[in-house]
């Protein structure tokens, strides 16, 4: 079991900045996302913990020691990568022996250790075929299986299922994390997908120009954003005119509810979820735009005093709903807080 540190480290591509004093802590056995928009320094911060890339700054410690001049070769790490990376003139099964070889095992072990690879990942029918034979979702498996074969001390995953379908995407997702909570390997995986990163990890940190904004399990990061960036990043998030109450509360579309934030002077904004709002058939707001999406259906309301938001409600609920309804919004009864932040409603 292994832990994880890099500490202030700092990255720069010419005069780009990449990574401003990034630290991030792993625990052993954990499995954290880094998850941001494009050139928000993810994939760097990966590539200097594999040793692919050197920081300008900063250092990079594995249970303690610090490895931050080591090669890639001497770190002991599994990477799979968003483009599978297969030798192409090896079947399945070779290629997930392929780091054994390299290790020196015995054959012996070799083939037990890539019988079990073949048997976790449902590779059964597909061992004897090369990489141009399988599928996009089995060619991610046969990589998965060769990084885990070599009993990495830390899996690095970078965007390993941006190439493949939907539905793809979410049965891999799963058998990753199937693989490494049975493993126990501490893992990072990098990702643009919000959906990928709060499903299956234990923290996910938000980065943003080379920053980390927050390091947070997924359930304290979509409910307390640290900020607004993290905020309109993670899900989706309406701002709706905040305005102060008794008690050092706030007063949000029609009730009282805590505050979470720093804020100086005004005009301040809450930020409300859009499944936070509650509709009601009749009242000066209108429905502009109707999504169905299966359990849920997504309203797009025009309100006159807050503007417009987007609403979620269970699609039982909005049966006859139709855009140019008259309806009322306000915050959920369920709702004891939410986050106020400084800024206007026409902020994105």
């Amino acid at each position: 079991m292994t832990t994880v540190e890099l500490r202030n480290v700092h990255k720069t591509f010419g005069q780009t900045l990449a990574l401003a004093d990034f630290s991030l802590s792993i625990a052993s056995g954990e499995l954290v996302c880094l998850l941001g928009p494009s050139g928000c320094g993810k994939t760097t911060a990966l590539r200097i913990l594999a040793g692919f890339e050197r920081a300008d700054g900063g250092t990079v410690t594995i249970d303690g020691t610090d490895i931050s001049s080591d090669p890639p070769e001497r770190r002991g790490f599994g990477m799979v990568f968003q483009d599978y990376s297969l030798f192409p003139n090896m079947t399945a099964r070779q290629n997930i022996e392929f780091g054994l070889k390299v290790q020196r095992r015995s054959a012996d072990e070799r083939a037990e250790i890539v019988d079990r690879m073949i048997d976790v990942t449902a590779l059964g029918e597909h061992a004897s075929k090369f990489p141009h034979q399988l599928s996009g979702g089995q060619k991610q498996r046969v990589a998965l299986a060769r990084a885990i074969a070599t009993s990495p001390r830390v899996l690095l995953l970078d965007e390993p299922l941006s190439a493949l379908d939907a539905k793809v995407r979410e049965s891999l997702r799963d058998e990753i994390r199937r693989l490494q909570l049975e493993i126990g390997v501490t893992t990072i995986f990098v990702t643009h997908d919000q959906h990928e990163a709060l499903a299956i990890s234990d923290r996910v940190g938000v980065m943003s120009d080379g920053r980390l904004e927050q390091l947070a399990p997924p359930r304290e990061l979509y409910e307390s954003p640290a900020n607004a960036f993290v905020a309109s990043f993670i899900g989706t998030a309406n701002r709706v005119p905040a305005s102060p109450d008794a008690g050092g509360r706030w007063r949000v579309l029609g009730r009282s509810v805590e505050g979470v934030g720093t804020v100086g002077s005004a005009p301040v904004v809450a930020v409300v979820r859009p499944e936070q709002i509650a509709v009601e058939r009749t009242g000066p707001g209108r429905i502009m735009t109707t999504s169905f999406l299966g359990p849920i259906t997504r309203l797009g309301i025009a309100d006159p005093e807050v503007g417009e938001v987007i609403a979620d409600v269970m699609s039982v609920d909005a049966d006859g709903l139709r855009p140019g309804d008259d309806v009322r919004i306000r915050l959920r009864d369920d709702v004891e807080r939410t986050l106020i932040l400084k800024g206007d409603t026409h902020e994105r």
